[in-house]
């Protein structure tokens, strides 16, 4: 079990790493529904949420000195003085983060980080919400112009954009791995590009023309299962365009 996670967390690394070769994209208009789109895919399969996540990064690149950044982060404090700002620091960075005020759907974070070393400044900014529960108030929050709003007030350019959920089938229902790949590729109209597959586990990347942002190959999605066999339940992770979340 651990080799698969060795595995994943691989190819989860060279995804990420490719992201940053690539820079910051735009996100597509409805970006932000993409969560929406793998909501309505877990109802359809019956597969009972667990995690969700989104994930937006910034590379800061017209922040030149640790002052710009410094201003930058006083700006955000203006924008947000209700959330729980916090600072640490070595001798060579410097991190900043702010977390939303206590909510029963969901927590947003913002993470601002900077190095001391570098000139010009290397700055970061990434802002991420979770939860563990999926329901019509929170397909509103993303859907409404506030979440857009919301973005627009916390990034300076186009931000790079993960959407993604995690979920398991009951143990009582005895379905194989390809199986459960196979019902989602349907679900999501997607064409699989490469796959990893062993006897419980399966991670597939694949293209949809339900989700816009891709990476190579034109690779804007991926699916990983992984089961625990007869009578274990069956882990499923589904990403945009890559899977963010541990499994």
């Amino acid at each position: 079990m651990k080799r698969k996670k060795v595995l994943f967390s691989i190819s989860v690394m060279m995804f990420v790493g490719l992201m940053v070769v690539l820079g910051s994209r735009m996100m597509a208009a409805g970006g932000d529904n993409d969560l929406v789109k793998i909501a309505n895919a877990f109802q359809t399969e019956d597969i009972l949420l667990e995690e969700w996540t989104f994930y937006a990064r910034e590379h800061l690149v017209d922040l030149k000195t640790e002052t710009e950044v410094q201003d930058y982060v006083k700006e955000l404090k203006a924008r947000f003085p209700d959330w729980d700002w916090s600072t640490s620091e070595t001798s060579e960075k410097w991190e900043v983060t702010a977390v939303s005020p206590t909510s029963k759907h969901h927590k947003e974070t913002l993470q601002i980080m900077a190095t001391h070393t570098k000139q010009p400044a290397s700055a970061y900014i990434v802002y991420r919400v979770s939860g563990d529960e999926w329901n019509k108030e929170m397909e509103s929050f993303f859907t409404k112009d506030q979440f857009r709003d919301r973005l627009s007030d916390i990034f300076r350019g186009n931000p790079t954009v993960f959407s993604g959920m995690k979920g398991s089938i009951s143990d009582k229902i005895d379905t194989a791995v390809p199986t459960v790949a196979r019902d989602l590729l349907d679900v999501f109209d997607a064409k699989e590009i490469e796959a990893l597959k062993e006897d419980n586990f399966m991670s597939v990347s694949a293209n949809s023309p339900m989700f816009s942002d891709s990476i190579a190959q034109d690779m804007n999605l991926q699916i990983g299962i992984r089961s625990e066999g007869l009578g274990g339940k069956t882990t499923i992770v589904v990403g945009t365009p890559i899977i963010t979340i541990e499994y």
